[in-house]
């Protein structure tokens, strides 16, 4: 699997940016989460350059790696 930006040739860190939800409730002066979505990835960025990187670009096996090092959908 190889991941590399077109702007910079960078192929070793990447920015992936997620977005997770939380539903929060209070009982007896404590705060608690009573449901958690997994995190969706909003976008990838090159740690190096910041140039967006298109997830529909990668390759299947890529995209699928990605998703489950970040535990995402």
């Amino acid at each position: 699997m190889t991941l590399s930006c077109s702007n910079c040739g960078n192929e070793k860190s990447f920015l992936v940016k997620t977005f997770r939800m939380h539903v929060v409730h209070l009982e007896d002066s404590r705060l608690e989460v009573s449901e958690e979505s997994q995190p969706a990835v909003l976008e990838v960025l090159c740690d190096e350059c910041e140039t967006e990187l298109n997830m529909a670009d990668f390759e299947e096996p890529l995209r699928r790696e990605v998703l489950l090092t970040v535990g995402s959908r």
